[in-house]
């Protein structure tokens, strides 16, 4: 695939009706779900709401956290990433309506707060990206520059994970294959994402080793137990039932998916609701899924975005179970679902399967990832490798945007920026600071340019 396709963002961000109501009653939604405790986007927030539920904190000091989680990956990430993409992501659209949803001191207030949130996204948005494109500098174009890093550096946080888990010699030998899939891609099919068969491969390879350790161990230790039994007595009877009955965890983790299932009607409507959303193509589950939703290769989006998943699921769910709320997206398996759905009434359907399916299967599969360390282990490989790539890509992206706005004087303003926003303890989240200095870079250029000290790049 090439790197140069034209993304959405060149013709604005124009959304249909029933895009516009989607995104609306989509966020409503979303914000009532947060004000109910059930539910929020932000992993970091999950663990918090316990106290909130059991009344051990209130609701404004939960409302504080969230937004000091969430404010930098809004305006640094979200925001920047649907102006340069011209596609919507749900760090813009679900980490406000978490904030917006524990704000709200009344339960009629929260989907009030939401849907206008909404129409601001869908109603003002574009007229940003119209102003922003008549500037003399115009920074929304120069930050499509970081679509190519993200693409191709994300195809390789499956080899970082191996790397790390497994040792040098499996993550040099998992790089060796990637590189190769990746050229013979390039050469045989052109028109296929280059990153798309590495990346299966990658994550295949990483999973296979860590079932395998995980067998071995079982097997070890069931050895290690039967040699242990040789002339020891059995166990009392029902010894292990009340061992479980005693086990503080697994009475909550019993008591937070029992309350996860009473409001299975309401997961299911936003299970609907979120791939409905994937569905129309104007939304995209992540920094690399958004760039290709916007040339459209909506098959290697919904590639990208599964293998996500397996990083995600063991955070989720544990967090799930120990809190009693869930993720806004779920396992997020309802994103590439959802952008390979032919239709808007198979997209409901499914989306509100999936999500039922995953509340009534959390208590199992907190069980299973109990019984497999490794794999579970393998998931914060997944997720930190899905980071460290990420943010070499951005960063990198975000200097070759602002080559192409302001050449040296563009490097030194963002890189700038970034520098300082580090040696200040990043007040803004590393992952967001790039793409905000080039935003806060383009203005500067722009003011610099009225000012007639500044000539912008050209082309």
């Amino acid at each position: 695939m090439g790197a140069t396709g034209q993304l959405a963002a060149g013709g604005g961000l124009h959304f249909s009706l029933p895009q516009q109501l989607t995104v609306i009653l989509l966020c409503a939604l979303t914000a009532f779900i947060s004000h109910m405790a059930l539910a929020v986007f932000n992993d970091g927030v999950r663990p918090f709401l316990l106290d909130f539920v059991q009344e051990r904190t209130t609701r404004s000091a939960t409302t504080a956290v969230s937004f000091g989680l969430s404010a930098g990956f809004i305006f640094g990430l979200g925001a920047p990433m649907a102006l340069s993409s011209g596609v919507l992501n749900p760090w813009l659209l679900f980490l406000p309506t978490d904030v917006l949803g524990l704000l709200a001191p009344r339960k009629w207030l929260a989907p009030l707060l939401g849907a206008g949130w909404g129409a601001v996204v869908v109603f003002g948005l574009n007229g940003a990206n119209e102003v922003a494109h008549d500037l003399p500098v115009d920074f929304l174009t120069a930050m499509q520059q970081m679509s190519t890093p993200i693409l191709f550096l994300f195809t390789l946080f499956p080899v970082l994970a191996i790397a790390k888990q497994f040792g040098r010699a499996w993550g040099a030998a998992a790089g060796a294959v990637e590189l190769a899939l990746v050229v013979m891609t390039m050469k045989l099919w052109p028109e296929m994402f280059a990153g798309a068969l590495a990346m299966a491969v990658g994550v295949l390879l990483l999973i296979g080793l860590a079932v395998r350790r995980d067998l071995t161990q079982r097997r070890a230790d069931r050895e290690a137990a039967g040699d242990a039994a040789d002339g020891s007595a059995p166990p009392a009877p029902g010894a292990a039932s009340r061992e479980a009955a005693d086990d503080p965890m697994a009475s909550l983790f019993s008591a937070s998916a029992t309350r996860l299932r009473r409001y299975l009607p309401l997961f299911m409507v936003l299970g609907a609701g979120v791939c409905l959303l994937a569905q129309m193509h104007i939304f995209g589950g992540g920094e690399a899924t958004s760039f290709l939703i916007a040339k459209g290769h909506y098959a290697e989006a919904a590639q990208v975005d599964f293998y996500r998943v397996f990083g995600f699921v063991p955070l989720i769910a544990t967090t799930a179970l120990a809190s009693g709320a869930y993720g806004i997206a779920g396992f997020t398996l309802v994103y590439p679902i959802g952008y390979l759905m032919p239709n808007p009434v198979l997209a409901v359907i499914a989306g509100a399967a999936v999500f039922a399916a995953e509340v009534l299967a959390l208590s199992s599969i907190g069980k299973v990832l109990g019984k497999l360390p490794s794999v579970r282990d393998s998931s914060e490989y997944l997720r930190n490798a899905i980071t460290d790539s990420l943010h070499l890509a951005i960063l990198f992206g975000s200097l070759m945007a602002a080559n192409a706005m302001g050449a040296g004087l563009g490097i030194l303003v963002v890189g700038g920026l970034y520098l300082l926003n580090e040696a200040m303890g990043r007040p803004v989240v590393r992952m967001a600071a790039a793409p905000a200095a080039v935003l806060v870079g383009g203005i500067l250029l722009n003011l610099l340019h009225w000012l007639d000290l500044f000539t912008p790049v050209k082309g």
